[in-house]
């Protein structure tokens, strides 16, 4: 039996204008599906509000496709008279006075906010088990010991269970797009500047990008052409012209130039990921795609993790030095100032917040400021460099998306680690230089998907998503869900 639900955005849209299906029965829908889910998605479903906005839709916008078009948002999104908590004790009970831009565009195209999904607290941490409301887990794994990534895991979730066809995240490090890895998804994240961050609790600016889940690239490119453009409430957002995204994927993605990093692929992953891998890029290539092996330092390669701990641990203890129990959340009341925001601290956060927190002010401290936070920047720098002289030759570049499929809870921690170095930490390099990367599934082992990512130029997302479709095309993983059931 098939449900309207279960389609893609551009499908869904053809339904509504055919009258198969109205936006309150997929809102009714979703809220249930939200309702019943158990891999523990979501901070709060907005049913009251959402079968009130679906129930003000009047006739169908024919040329809006995210009209009436269920969505849910990572709760570091702010939303207006919506808890909004980023997974933390110390933000509990906050009630936001506004929207986020990108949650007030998605609003102007008549989409309808259903909830607020889970979240690694304040969007650090890659494990999707560090919210306040425990551990989000990967719809493809009914037994519920392979995690689904994070920070964005319940966004993820929400998706790849068939819940919604849209969801927002954050990605700061590899945020979006590593968790769409682990769950069959698309998950993009544009350039640096190119969506507004405006409403969106800050993690580390200098890395953070609003990103989305979709389950198809024509659906990526419908959301990206809605969700782009400057905003004059951030001061980042750039000015750089919106193309139409979804026309030019039209566009046939012959002639394009496609670089391989050497040292990714063969950093330690998973043999039948590279082997999955190097088989469609052989498919790619009788296509008469140009793709060719290129190298970078694997020294660079190597600093990745330490270079992107630094930076970002120092950028978000700046950041949420505002996070003191009196602005925001529970208070806890002492006898001074100092009194009440260590007990508001020392009981609103979580062992990795305050451990990112040390190494952020011990990297920032004076004396170490030279040897540590702008040591990074130079690596930063350099790692930069060697991605725009690749792409100074080449169009994109292509990498498996991570070295395994979904891993274990009892195998994975958010503590340091070098057993996958290289391979588990790349995905850092499109916040680094904040060039726009998005993940897409392209095969599937023990009942779990996995993925790769394909990278391009500054702005030139169009081109990303025309050679994704191309993947999308051959590997037929179009759409991708957990089994689930349906009743709409």
């Amino acid at each position: 039996m098939m449900s309207y639900l279960d389609l893609t955005i551009r499908e869904i849209h053809e339904a509504y204008i055919a009258k198969k299906v109205t936006p309150s029965q997929l809102v009714f829908e979703a809220i249930r599906r939200a309702k019943a889910n158990c891999d523990n998605a979501f901070e709060y479903i907005a049913e009251v509000e959402a079968i009130d906005e679906a129930n003000k839709l009047g006739e169908c916008e024919t040329e809006n496709f995210l009209w009436g078009i269920p969505f849910v948002a990572k709760d570091n999104f702010s939303t207006k008279d919506i808890p909004t908590t980023a997974s933390s004790n110390i933000l509990n009970g906050f009630i936001p006075l506004f929207d986020a831009t990108v949650i007030q565009k998605l609003k102007n195209k008549k989409a309808i906010l259903i909830g607020k999904t889970t979240l690694d607290e304040l969007a650090m941490g890659g494990t999707g088990t560090t919210g306040h409301l425990g551990t989000t887990f990967n719809p493809f794994d009914p037994t519920h010991k392979r995690m689904i990534g994070g920070s964005s895991c319940g966004s993820a979730a929400s998706v790849s269970a068939g819940i919604v066809p849209l969801a927002l995240g954050s990605d700061t490090g590899d945020s979006v797009r590593k968790p769409a890895a682990y769950s069959g998804l698309v998950g993009m994240k544009p350039t640096w500047g190119r969506i507004s961050r405006f409403g969106v609790f800050p993690f580390a600016p200098s890395l953070d990008h609003v990103g989305f889940f979709t389950r198809s690239i024509e659906d990526t490119a419908l959301v990206l052409e809605a969700l782009a453009g400057r905003d004059e409430q951030d001061s980042t957002s750039s000015l750089y012209e919106v193309v139409p995204y979804h026309a030019l994927l039209q566009k046939p993605a012959t002639g394009l130039k496609v670089a391989i990093i050497s040292e990714i692929n063969n950093s330690k992953h998973c043999p039948d990921i590279i082997k999955a891998f190097d088989e469609l890029v052989n498919r790619l290539g009788s296509q008469g795609m140009a793709i060719d092996r290129v190298h970078m330092r694997k020294d660079l390669l190597e600093a990745i993790f330490p270079i992107y701990i630094t930076i970002a641990s120092a950028e978000a203890t700046s950041n949420d030095a505002n996070l003191d129990g009196v602005k925001f959340g529970p208070s806890y009341w002492g006898k001074t100032y100092n009194d009440a925001m260590n007990l508001a601290r020392t009981n609103g956060f979580s062992e990795l917040i305050k451990r990112r927190f040390i190494i952020g002010s011990f990297a920032l401290m004076q004396e170490n400021q030279e040897k540590l936070f702008l040591r990074a920047q130079k690596g930063r720098r350099l790692l930069v460099e060697e991605l725009h002289k690749i792409l100074g030759s080449y169009d994109l570049i292509l990498t498996p998306a991570a070295p395994t499929i979904a891993p274990s809870f009892e195998d994975k921690t958010d503590k340091l680690s070098d057993e996958y170095l290289i391979a588990d930490n790349h995905l850092v390099l499109g916040n680094f230089s904040g060039l726009p990367s998005l993940t897409m599934p392209i095969g599937i082992k023990q009942g779990l998907p996995f993925g790769l990512q394909v990278m391009g130029r500054l702005f030139e997302e169009a081109t990303v998503m025309r050679f994704a479709l191309e993947i999308e095309k051959l590997t037929g993983l179009k759409n991708l869900m957990a089994p689930h059931e349906v009743t709409l």
